[in-house]
């Protein structure tokens, strides 16, 4: 499985990375001193939750190993890095590893024996209370341990230099995130440790820096260092695409809305985390997002369109997308969502739309009451027509002026190499 940290990719473009990453999380060290509390039942139960709500499988789980024994490849443009074995195994795992040194390695990006790079989101765990750590250690260290060697980083000089990240901790680690939104609801703050914290969105979603760390003066504005981007999920980037907290809550449960469903590393959040969460805390989430005070989501209002582009938009639609989607972008239940209003049409930025067009989309299953059959690519389109596809969707169902340019298509398309 490869994966590409900071994609976050969805429809609704929640993470969840090119920040210099998690090369290293497992193995080595320690004291072997155990959790007082690593056999309590509920502590473990609890622990479960905990990182289910962290979703720590995206990055330590490839679908055909053994449960958090690692292997998972995270992409970044600073080299390779894979997710490593977290389970209690002695050798390659975190088996001799104390409570206090799985808190420090979670709050400190210090492990037993090395420095951890960033992938590893200790710059959003952080501020992960010592209770919930302790409760994620004794969850972990009653998994069954995997004999599963971890996987050295590839990485480029010189980040290949892991000593360097004493000097990077001491210049960008913060003890807390700056908050995209305003409250001051107890909701509002259970939220605020969901997705700040456990839920580590602000990894994917926030702008990065030369040196891979976070610019928390543009918090959860978006962020694109894959082929889909995780875009603006701040209070006024919600509504700007039409987001209800009703819709959002929905999204996370269940990864589908009138906005869309998710996509990309955003199908991952919801398949391996969000959707098993309490329905308090999902509300809490969506508190959190869009304030205690929600701005009122933008009203769409589609621009007149004219012109042979844009008939030229529709020929090519009406050929190729209107069979699932519908003629008018209705869209079909169970088998596409609409394209009237979709959050990656409403965008201001096309790269989504342009990249899932060329790309198209895997079979998505949303658990018993919905699935989305696969979108094929339309690479064979070319530029000029998948720019009139695009504007004549975003024009007519989106209510974005702005034109796509060949140009930016075939820029789009390049990027994408084997994605298409």
């Amino acid at each position: 499985m490869k994966r590409t940290y900071l994609a976050g990719g969805a429809v609704l473009g929640l993470s969840a990375a090119a920040a210099m990453l998690l090369a290293g999380c497992g193995g080595g060290g320690g004291s072997g001193a155990t959790a007082p509390a690593a056999g309590n039942k509920e502590m473990v139960e609890r622990g479960r939750y905990l990182a289910r709500a962290a979703d720590c499988a995206a990055c330590h789980t490839t679908p055909s190993g053994a449960t958090y024994a690692g292997g998972v490849e995270l992409a970044s443009p600073y080299g390779k890095f894979y997710g490593t074995n977290i389970t209690p195994h002695k050798e390659h795992g975190i088996g001799k590893w104390s409570a206090d040194e799985f808190h420090k390695a979670l709050r400190d990006g210090v492990t037993p024996d090395k420095h951890l790079y960033p992938a590893m989101p200790y710059t959003s765990y952080r501020s992960l209370t010592r209770a919930d750590s302790d409760a994620l250690y004794a969850y972990f260290m009653q998994l069954k341990p995997a004999a599963v060697k971890n996987r050295e980083p590839d990485l480029k000089f010189p980040y290949n230099m892991r000593f360097g990240m004493m000097f990077w901790n001491g210049i960008f680690l913060e003890d807390e995130l700056t908050d995209a939104s305003r409250g001051s609801s107890a909701e509002w703050k259970r939220g605020r440790y969901l997705v700040n914290t456990l839920g580590h969105c602000a990894e994917c979603h926030t702008p990065r820096g030369a040196l891979g760390q976070m610019d928390l003066s543009r918090t959860l504005t978006g962020n694109r260092m894959a082929r889909i981007g995780a875009t603006d999920i701040t209070p006024a980037g919600l509504a700007a695409a039409g987001w209800t907290a009703d819709d959002l809550g929905a999204f996370l449960r269940t990864g589908v809305a009138p906005q869309g469903s998710a996509t990309g590393e955003m199908f991952e959040v919801v398949h391996l985390s969000s959707q098993h969460l309490a329905r308090a805390d999902v509300k809490a989430m969506t508190t959190y997002l869009m304030g205690d005070k929600p701005l009122p989501p933008a009203a769409l209002k589609p621009v007149a369109l004219a012109g042979a582009d844009i008939d030229a938009g529709r020929r090519t639609y009406i050929a190729v997308c209107a069979g699932c989607h519908g003629a008018e972008g209705q869209g079909k239940p169970h088998v596409a969502v609409p394209l009237k209003g979709n959050s990656s049409v409403r965008n201001a930025d096309p790269h989504n739309l342009v990249a899932v067009t060329l790309d198209g989309i895997k079979a998505q299953h949303f658990g018993e009451k919905e699935s989305m059959q696969e979108m094929p690519g339309f690479a064979k389109l070319s530029d000029k027509e998948v720019a009139d596809l695009s504007n004549y969707m975003r024009g007519g169902w989106g209510g974005v002026s702005a034109k796509v340019t060949e140009a930016q298509v075939q820029a789009i398309r390049a990027e994408g190499g084997s994605h298409h």
